[in-house]
Parts: C-alpha cells; structure tokens; sequence
C-alpha cells in the first residue's frame, strides 16, 4: 500500500506531463556552459538505474537472499543417495582362498514426515526475509537516485558559481586598471590602487577554491552516475508535495522502503521462534533402500566349498519408518528458543528505531525545503537590491560622494548573493527530492524513467524458489557496472564492460 497521502501526492516523474508542470517554488539554476552534448536529469537516472555498483550488488544479494527460500524448500524434499563400495584382499592368513573380491551397491531414499513445524516455518521465514529484501532493495534505489540527484545538482551549482567568480575576476581586473589609469592622472591615490589589487587577488583565489570544489563535484557525479558530466540541462521541476509535515509523515509511515525492511524481517524472526520450539518435537521420516552385493564370482571359493556351493550375488530391500524424539538435550532446546527470542525482541525494537528515524527525516527534509524556498525569495531579493545598489554606489563615486572600496564592497555583495542564490535553488532541489525519498516516492517504479522494463525482482525468485533440480546453477555472473578506471590500470577488476570516458 502506497499510504493514505499517495492520492494527494503526486508521482515523481521525471519525464512526461506530470513531472513537466511547474508546480513548486523551487527554480532551477541556470547550468554553466560545456562542452559536449547536453544530458538532462532523466538521462543520468536512467545511466545510475542501469550500472550504478551500488544497486548491481543490492539485486544480487536479493538473489542470495532468493536461494534460501530454495534451501528451506529443500528440507521437506526426499533424499535420494546411492553407494558403490569394491573390496579386494591383499593379504589373509589361515583361509584356503585369497585375494577376494567384493562389488556393493546401494541406494537409499528418505522422504520427512514429520519435523515438528521447522521445515513449515522455515521456508515462511524464508519467504519473509526475501520481501524483507525487496524492501532494501526499493530502499537502495530511492537512496541512489537521491545521491544522483545531489552530484546533477552539485554540478550545476558549482559551475554557476565558477562563472560567477571568472565574472567577478574579469570585472576586478578592468577595475584594477581603471584605478591605475586614474592614479597615473593623479585622480586617486595608491591606497585606492592597493585596495582593488588586493581584492583582485582575494577573487582569484575565491576561483581556484570553486574550481576546486566543482572538479570534485563532476568526480562525484562520475562516481555515482558512472558518466562525464557534459553540459547539464536545468532539472525538471519537482511535483507537489505534502502541505506540511504532519502529511509526509502519514505517507512515509505507509510507504518507506527501510520501515517496512525492518518490519518484515521481524516477522520473520517470529516464524525462526517457532522453528526453535519445533527441535524439542518428535522427527518422523520414511525411508527405503536396496543393497547388492557381488563376489564376483569367489563367494565358494573364499569359503573353502565347492564351485557352485554359494551364489555370487544377493539383493536385500527394506523399507521402514523412523522416529526420533529428543528427551534431553542439555538445555539446548530452551536455550534455542530463547536465543530466538531475543533476536525477535531486538528487531522489533530496531523497528521503532527506524521508524523515529522515517518520521525524522521526513520531518527534517521538509523542513530543510522550506527553508530553502524561503531563502530563494531573499536571495532573490538581495541579488536584486544589491544590483542596483552596485549601479549607484558606482554612479556615486563617478561624483566623488563613494570611493573605491564602496565598488568594491557593493561588487563583493553582490557576488555573495548570487552565490547564496544559486546554492538556495541547489538546496531545495535537493531537499525536496530527499523528501520524496523519505516518503518512499523515489523508487525507479515512481521516477517514470522511460527506460523500457523495469528490473523485476520476482523473476530469480520465481524461477528458482521452487525449483528441485540439483544441476541448475543459473546463468554466469559478470559485473554490468560501469568502471571509470583507465583501461589497462592495475585494479584488480578483471571483467570490465564499459568503461566511461573521462572528457
């Protein structure tokens, strides 16, 4: 169940009408200019949803996770053995015959009856803690996209305010010499030289630190997304959400991957108690076999009586029930059921944990969204104001009523806005889609990648849970994600299936 708020909130899709509508405060900021074909938002999810590692290995632990409902299954099936034994004596003392020879064959099959509930509960544990799986396994991808969502932005806010500080460094150097041509007229004075020179530098060095951090943040998003990131498109805007917490809340409760995670494996931890009960019970299971057995043609030989005395083979079959019922085992049994209900109370006490956790997030993200819009609106404002406070403040000291540093310090604001703009749309973006995670909307089923079919995680599960074959081993396993390492480096990745180009 989606929750009670999936009604009033829309679906997160990141492509089509729906996602397209420009619904929410947030407004994305304008990327900066690069080189080589522009990738929109939906394209690196669609990139992060096919070869990010972290969710490669998420589906194949679900697969692990899969197979031990197939080895739970596997106790309530028969057994089917067979034995082949050859003996030949080297070396007798006091017989008439030597070096004799013995070919054995057997088979043997033994079908439970009866395990007092512990194959039953076994494979329900089983099948619990694979929907447990599913749920990490939606978790994980709310989790990534989230953290794709943060390099795209990332990248997007650090290459805004890299072009924000080379227009600050262009503008402070033609100041620089237009205060040096002034002071050579004898208009200013050197301290007015020695001030733009000296925030000139101070604007440089605010350039090597944003080139810096937005080189850190295109590794990032080549981390996480497993590409170069080429010229950014503005992201699509983010769909309606919750009117105020208390709603996100109600929807998180109902729809969160991790609570739900927890939730399951509690359960199944309910059905392990009833498994530990179940080996102080009886164990009922039937059984047949077959013996042959071959003198290979020495039978009366080795006896010492005449050819043809004793046959040279025998063939015994039996069938039968067995019961065994422990009485005493130490404690064990007890200690068992305790140990198993412990476990139990820990995860239910887990789940409260993770819940706080859900409602504390879900709150927090909101708040931060909010906080966010609300910056973008001063932001917006002060980038405004401090525009045409620069434009006076320059008109002004043409007049002689503003001196240098009064420029310098209206230019040095306004840049300090647009950069706190910039972050603010950066910030909400973000935040908001960390609430549609927190809410559980965030799921590659919710996202509308356009991607064609969605990874199934029912598939394995249904292919091989129920499966009684000994020799399906499955398909081959190879990585599918994508590598960023140089081809020929030395990591120790030996199966590399595409490797991404560093631009």
């Amino acid at each position: 169940m989606r929750g009670r708020m999936l009604a009033a909130v829309a679906t997160v899709a990141l492509s089509g009408a729906a996602f397209g509508q420009t619904q929410t405060a947030v407004a994305p900021p304008p990327p900066a200019v690069a080189p080589g074909p522009t990738q929109s938002l939906r394209e690196a999810l669609v990139r992060t949803y096919h070869s990010n590692p972290t969710l490669m290995a998420q589906r194949q632990s679900l697969r692990a996770t899969d197979e031990s409902a197939a080895l739970a299954r596997a106790g309530g099936r028969p057994t089917v053995n067979a034995t082949a034994d050859f003996d030949q004596d080297v070396v007798t003392h006091n017989f008439q015959a030597a070096n004799g020879r013995v070919l054995s064959l057997g088979g043997s099959i033994s079908v439970p009856l009866f395990s007092g509930g512990r194959i039953r509960n076994g494979v329900r544990a089983a099948d619990t803690r694979v929907e447990a799986g599913r749920a990490d396994l939606r978790a994980t991808e709310g989790d990534i996209f989230t953290e794709a969502v943060a390099a795209y932005m990332d990248v997007i806010r650090d290459r805004s305010i890299v072009q924000l500080n080379r227009n600050q460094v262009r503008v402070l150097g033609t100041n620089l010499q237009a205060t040096r041509d002034r002071f050579e007229v004898g208009d200013l004075t050197r301290t007015d030289v020695a001030q733009s020179d000296a925030r000139l530098a101070l604007a440089r060095s605010a350039l090597a630190t944003a080139e810096g951090r937005l080189q850190a943040s295109e590794e990032n998003y080549r981390r996480v997304i497993g590409d170069w990131p080429t010229d950014l498109a503005p992201p699509p805007a983010l769909p309606p959400l919750p009117a105020n917490p208390d709603q996100a809340e109600d929807v998180a409760l109902g729809n969160n991957a991790d609570l739900a995670a927890i939730a399951a494996r509690a359960r199944a931890a309910g059905f392990d108690v009833a498994v530990a009960r179940g080996q102080r019970l009886p164990t009922i299971s039937a059984g047949s076999s077959t013996r042959y057995v071959n003198s290979l043609g020495r039978a009366d030989e080795a006896a010492g009586l005449p050819d043809g005395s004793l046959p040279n083979s025998t063939t015994a079959t039996s069938v039968g029930l067995s019961l065994t019922m422990p009485l005493y085992q130490g404690g064990a049994g007890a200690a068992r059921v305790r140990q198993a209900q412990a476990l139990r109370g820990q995860l239910l006490e887990q789940t409260v944990g993770v819940e706080r956790l859900v409602i504390s997030n879900v709150r927090a993200a909101f708040a931060a969204y909010q906080a966010a819009n609300e910056a973008i609106e001063s932001n917006t404002i002060a980038v405004a104001a401090n525009q045409l406070a620069l434009e006076g403040t320059r008109a002004e000291q043409t007049v002689g009523t503003r001196n240098i540093l009064d420029v310098l310090n209206a230019e040095q604001e306004l840049l300090n806005s647009q950069v706190l703009l910039v972050t603010a749309r950066r910030d909400a973006y973000v935040a908001g889609f960390q609430l549609l995670n927190s809410m559980g909307m965030a799921e590659a089923e919710d996202l509308n990648l356009d991607s064609g079919p969605l990874y199934d995680p029912t598939i394995n599960y249904n292919r091989y849970a129920h499966s009684w074959s000994d020799w399906d081993d499955g398909p081959s396993i190879h990585p599918v994600s994508t590598r960023t390492a140089p081809p020929g480096s030395n990591s120790p990745v030996t199966e590399p299936p595409v490797t991404a180009p560093r631009q």
